[in-house]
Formats: structure tokens, C-alpha cells, sequence
């Protein structure tokens, strides 16, 4: 993966670390959509390319830093969250998770719930069909086609769980994480929180 992509700032192109500190001072946080729906940062500048990396050009390694800086994100801005948790991430349908290799939902979640000291559940919602990829549509079109996709994995017993947070790397119009909770909701869950890069 070095080889292949370099380690250098995916903002200023400075060699060591693809999200200096500098770039990422440049970034807006964002914040709260919602008492429970939560997002780090706009999506533009090194967040988005690194995040753009991650989906569509397989740079797991990004994850790591992108994780990091998150991390650091929530405990200095959202102590609010709760400290006993089951991140979630939203699940990829199984054809285009082989397709990219990975969950970059998944792989994020993994990292912040550890450090966290959340359970991480990666198979707690499951996506039951394949639909369009949400990028290439708006508004609307997001939320008709984004409805009815998820169900929970009946492994898991929702009533015994506290409180469930789903993770995304991306909130455009909530449309997904609003259909995650609503899925959850209906399955008992009795406090669902929403969690953004």
C-alpha cells in the first residue's frame, strides 16, 4: 500500500502523514442535526479527500489517521455521547463490500469504538438488498431508495443492549442513519444516536 499510495497529505501534498494538522485546522467542524445525530467535520478540504481515498481509491490506511483525529474530535466536543455503547456501522450490501474489499464504515467504527470503549457490532444491521449508491442521487431520491433496506441480524436481542450508535463516514441528508434508527426503533432499541466523520 506504500508503495502504491505514498504517504503524503491529501490537502497539501506535504510528505508523512496524509492528514496534516494544518490541513485539518482548515476544515469546519460541523455539529449537532439533531439532539442525537452528530457529524465531526463539513465534508470538504483533507476530510473529503481522505474520506473520497478510503471509498474509492482503497486507502485503508487512511482509516487510521482519519479515526485518530476523530477520536480526538469526540472526547474534546461530545461528551454527551454515551459512554456505554454498541457502535454500529452501517453495513455495505455483501456484492459491494467484495467489490471495494472492505467496510470503510466497519474499519473506522472498529477504531473509535475501541478507544472509546463502545462494543463494537459490525453485524447488527444488515443491508437486505442492494440499491443504488446514495452519491449519485439527491433529496428525495436518497430517502425512497435508501427505505426498507436494513433489518437487524436476529442473533442479537436489541432489549438487552444500552444505547446503539450508528456510524457513517458521510451525512449528506441523513437519509440513511435516519433509516438505520428507524429500523432499530422498531426493533426495540431504546436509544439510538447517529455519528459522522
Amino acid at each position: 500500500l506504500e508503495f502504491i499510495f505514498p504517504k503524503k497529505c491529501l490537502g497539501c501534498r506535504k510528505e508523512g502523514l496524509y492528514i496534516c494538522k494544518n490541513c485539518l485546522s482548515k476544515v469546519p467542524r460541523a455539529g449537532t442535526f439533531h439532539p442525537r445525530f452528530i457529524s465531526l467535520w463539513e465534508y470538504q478540504g483533507v476530510i473529503k479527500n481522505a474520506v473520497i481515498s478510503l471509498k474509492y481509491k482503497f486507502a485503508s490506511e487512511v482509516a487510521y489517521e482519519l479515526g485518530k483525529y476523530a477520536i480526538f474530535e469526540i472526547k474534546k466536543r461530545f461528551t454527551t455521547l454515551p459512554k456505554k455503547a454498541g457502535l454500529v456501522p452501517i453495513p455495505l450490501h455483501w456484492h459491494r463490500q467484495n467489490w471495494r474489499g472492505f467496510n470503510q464504515s466497519a474499519v473506522l467504527g472498529e477504531i473509535i469504538a475501541k478507544e472509546m470503549g463502545w462494543q463494537f457490532i459490525p453485524d447488527l444491521l444488515i443491508r437486505k438488498k442492494a440499491n443504488t449508491p446514495q452519491v449519485r442521487l439527491k433529496g428525495d431520491d436518497r430517502r425512497k431508495n435508501i427505505r426498507g433496506v436494513f433489518a437487524i441480524n436476529p442473533r442479537y436481542g436489541l432489549s438487552t443492549m444500552h444505547s446503539i450508535l450508528i456510524f457513517d463516514d458521510v451525512w449528506t441528508t441523513g437519509s440513511t442513519i435516519r433509516e438505520a434508527a428507524k429500523t432499530l426503533k422498531k426493533a426495540g432499541a431504546r436509544e439510538v444516536w447517529g455519528l459522522t466523520l
